[in-house]
């Protein structure tokens, strides 16, 4: 049987102004997909092996989102970007460590998330968030020829493909890798006949946090029960 315990109050990382304390299963026995797959669909995510939710007593703000894959629609912007990275070539790959990936992930910490925390990470931080797994994770590589552009770690599910972390090259002018990389998973779910891609946690007043509810439509986790996430909720 699972056991979970509730962390001490921390600094939360999403809202700087407030605290933050996270339900986390306690690591027993490992986890397999079946579980994470459930744990996920009650909003739980990974990180490494470190499976945890959201638990604050006083803030609801991090709301689980996922992508219904049947039903998405791609809007004109995000076509446009499908088509201006069709040259780039997708591999993918069991979780690894090369030099390069280290590499890219530390420049795209530095460029896009500067004074958040990430950019500071040594070498065994970035292997314990990112190429530690007990489920069907996957290292997907993207090249423009012989250049690598971007790193995208997925986790293979029963109902679906969870979105774990995106870096890329964020020195490369008139990109759209981020949303690419969004509907790049999006296919691969429809290959995988899986009906969702879940994009970890929606919080309205994280700005960086915004992109995900252009991937419509978007269903979030509200009171147990996953429902549509209405225009009114993003306003």
């Amino acid at each position: 049987m699972l056991k979970f315990h509730t962390t001490h109050p921390y600094s939360c990382s999403y809202l700087p102004d407030r605290l933050a304390c996270s339900e986390v299963v306690t690591p027993d026995y490992p986890i397999d997909a079946q579980t994470y797959g459930k744990l996920l669909q009650a909003g739980f995510r990974r990180s490494g092996h470190y499976i945890y939710r959201p638990n604050c007593e006083h803030c609801h703000a991090c709301l689980s989102v996922r992508v219904n894959v049947n039903a998405f629609v791609y809007k004109r912007a995000q076509r446009r970007a499908w088509k201006h990275h069709q040259h780039l070539t997708a591999t993918q790959h069991a979780l690894h460590y090369k030099a390069d990936h280290y590499a890219l992930y530390q420049h795209y910490q530095t460029k896009r998330h500067a004074g958040g925390g990430m950019d500071n990470d040594c070498f065994e931080q970035y292997q314990n968030f990112l190429l530690q797994s007990h489920v069907n994770s996957k290292l997907v590589e993207f090249h423009e020829g012989e250049a690598l552009r971007m790193i995208s770690i997925i986790d293979v599910l029963p109902d679906g493909l969870s979105s774990v972390y995106t870096f890329y090259d964020a020195d490369v002018t008139h990109a759209s890798f981020g949303t690419y990389n969004i509907l790049w998973q999006i296919e691969q779910c429809r290959k995988l006949g899986l009906p969702y891609l879940y994009l970890g946690y929606w919080i309205k007043e994280n700005r960086k946090m915004r992109y995900k509810v252009n991937f419509q439509p978007l269903e979030i986790l509200m009171d147990g029960q996953w429902q549509l996430l209405d225009s009114d909720s993003l306003t």
